[in-house]
């Protein structure tokens, strides 16, 4: 579990990839519960399919209001986040991406993030909706993994294995923010 500290969460990768991701496409204009479930599906992808494979929605905020409501109960969309094509199905409940051929319940994926990052979750939360609001969102979708790159926990040098954990710092994100930052 994440340990807080003023601006230093010792966490893995997986949990930070999940929260970017999920705070990039609620700023692209999905829902929360849409986003958590597309966090947790791109983080959870070994791999990328190809960008220009038929059927690859790039999220644009004008579009995309009319895209989701264009969408039949059932019907499938691959959503381009982060540079992985996240598959999603429209439920009762909305958009939701899939996972392993099941939606993902959105629950699932705020039990998840406060489990890997525990008090500093608010904490983290925020610095990345504070980076992402610094971005006007088609920049953002465009360039949003080259930022997690950029802020992604350091693993330890000699340290193997998925799931090693570093030292997210939030000061780092709060520096990416381009200066002086604009109202969105």
């Amino acid at each position: 579990m994440a340990k807080p500290a003023a601006d230093r969460i010792l966490v893995n990768r997986a949990p930070v990839l999940t929260l970017w991701a999920a705070v990039v496409a609620a700023r692209l204009g999905f829902d929360r519960d849409e986003a958590l479930t597309m966090g947790r599906v791109v983080a959870g992808l070994n791999a990328y399919a190809k960008g220009k494979a038929l059927g690859i929605f790039h999220p644009r905020p004008k579009e995309l209001e009319e895209k989701r409501k264009a969408l039949a109960a059932g019907e499938a969309l691959t959503v381009s986040l982060l540079g992985r094509a996240v598959p999603c199905v429209r439920t009762p409940e909305g958009l939701r991406a899939v996972s392993k051929g099941k939606p993902v319940a959105p629950a699932s994926v705020e039990r998840y993030l406060e489990a890997k990052f525990g008090e500093a979750l608010g904490a983290a939360e925020r610095a990345m909706r504070e980076l992402a609001a610094a971005f006007d969102p088609d920049d953002l979708a465009a360039h949003g993994f080259a930022l997690y790159e950029q802020f992604r926990p350091e693993v330890p040098p000699g340290t193997k294995g998925w799931g090693a954990r570093g030292v997210l710092d939030l000061a780092k994100l709060g520096a990416l923010a381009p200066r002086p930052l604009r109202a969105r």
